[in-house]
């Protein structure tokens, strides 16, 4: 048999690894509800029924495309270090290599009314909490929401809506103001 026609063997991990990072893009790009699993097979470079395999379906995908990125950052950021970090991340200029993208497949999932909107709500709360820890003042968690409502406020105008002159101000200098008038709500933000 020439080597042409061998069957290679199939490394598993590489195929679950190419469908979450083919889901995040197209959840990012189009949210959950315009993403099918033929695209998301379709740029993995796979058969759709890998999907279901690995995952058992989209909905599975979606919580796994969340988890990976949202849980990450929450585990891996000190909570006074979380929102600099989401904001550098959604204020990455277009074209540039994306980070986490758990906030743009948030942004453009939102109003999903099944898993992909248990998930969303399961891991507002999370970053809530991490916020909630920043204040010291008996409604932090009131804060904390405000805090996470108003980045989503700034993706969704600046990544969904594109609206001007948001959409094109200047990465730095947005996240510079947002952190500003954030550390009134949360006094241990740096």
């Amino acid at each position: 048999m020439s080597q042409d026609k061998q069957v290679r063997r199939r490394d598993a991990e590489a195929t679950r690894r190419c469908l979450v990072e083919a889901a995040a893009e197209l959840f990012a790009e189009r949210g959950y509800d315009r993403t099918t699993v033929r695209a998301i097979a379709d740029r993995a470079g796979v058969n759709q029924a890998l999907l279901f395999r690995y995952f058992g379906s989209k909905t599975a995908l979606f919580g796994e495309v969340v988890a990976r990125d949202g849980r990450r950052r929450l585990r891996e950021s000190p909570p006074e270090h979380l929102l600099q970090g989401a904001l550098r991340d959604l204020l990455a200029p277009a074209g540039t290599e994306p980070g986490d993208r758990s906030l743009e497949v948030f942004l453009r999932s939102v109003g999903s009314d099944d898993e992909a909107a248990r998930t969303n709500r399961r891991l507002t709360q999370e970053y809530t909490d991490a916020l909630a820890a920043l204040s010291d003042a008996p409604d932090a968690e009131l804060r904390a929401a405000l805090v996470l409502a108003w980045l989503l406020g700034i993706g969704l105008t600046r990544v969904v809506v594109r609206q001007e002159p948001l959409a094109g101000a200047d990465a730095d200098r947005v996240s510079a103001l947002m952190l500003d008038a954030a550390r009134t709500l949360l006094e241990k933000l740096p």
